[in-house]
């Protein structure tokens, strides 16, 4: 990531999932920006936070927690305020891509993905509306999932659609107190989740032929775009959706 935001020096951000996969492709990014960048997961991210901290000559909040417990999430964003100032960015990135049979899925499971999927975005922006600083950026991530109707991830790509709902009805109603609210949907970015979990050497030749650039996406690739919304840069830009997906998309 060569670009420069200048905005975004000791600019206050919130990151979800914030200690691996994108998430921590985020939380470095925006730290070689000169942010404050605070995070919550749910799982131990000590030696992520002290890697940054040699890397960069600076640490990243942590807060474990779990995001679908909405008091434990409002209060992380909270911590992150007292530690680093007025929200000035929030980005939603923790999610859980599932995969069901549609005919297998029970109440449970369906509450279950829609409290981290989506309830849990909701209830962030919330809180991040309440403390942030004049002309705040929110970024939730979506999926193009719901673009190209995946099969198998009913819960997951539902909840995505949603976001894209959300966002848009989030940037009509905030947009008058100087919040902007827009959306990125990745395509299948190849994190150390998904090569464990989901790839396939079939499904990865598979996917990239759907691809307008012939190379996997990577958790960095997702960096770019985020600081351009989370920036000045995008100063006038708000309720849009962006796909960075190399091509699927936009082709078809």
């Amino acid at each position: 990531m060569n670009a420069t935001f200048h905005d975004l020096n000791d600019a206050s951000v919130f990151i979800t999932g914030g200690g691996s996969g994108i998430g921590a492709a985020l939380t470095e990014g925006f730290l070689m920006q000169g942010a404050k960048v605070a995070f919550i997961g749910r799982s131990d991210a000590s030696a992520f936070v002290a890697r940054m901290q040699e890397e960069h000559g600076k640490a990243p909040l942590f807060v474990q927690g779990d995001i679908t417990d909405t008091k434990a999430l409002q209060s992380a964003i909270e911590q992150a305020v007292a530690a680093h100032g007025a929200l000035d960015v929030l980005v939603n990135n923790a999610a859980n891509d599932m995969r069901y049979d549609a005919r297998d899925i029970t109440p449970d499971i369906w509450d279950a993905q829609q409290a981290i999927n989506f309830k849990a975005y909701f209830f962030a922006c919330q809180k991040a509306a309440e403390v942030m600083a004049a002309k705040g950026s929110i970024i939730n991530y979506s999926s193009i999932t719901y673009m190209i109707g995946s099969a198998g991830m009913a819960p997951y790509v539902s909840a995505n659609a949603g976001i894209m709902g959300l966002t848009r009805a989030l940037a009509r109603e905030w947009g008058p107190q100087g919040i902007r609210v827009n959306a990125i949907a990745p395509g299948w970015v190849m994190t150390d989740k998904q090569e464990t979990m989901w790839a396939t050497p079939t499904s990865k030749a598979a996917f990239l032929q759907k691809q307008c650039l012939q190379e996997f996406i990577q958790p960095e690739d997702m960096v770019g775009g985020t600081l351009f919304l989370a920036s000045s840069a995008s100063a006038m830009m708000t309720g849009q959706t962006i796909a960075i997906d190399a091509g699927v998309v936009g082709t078809g």
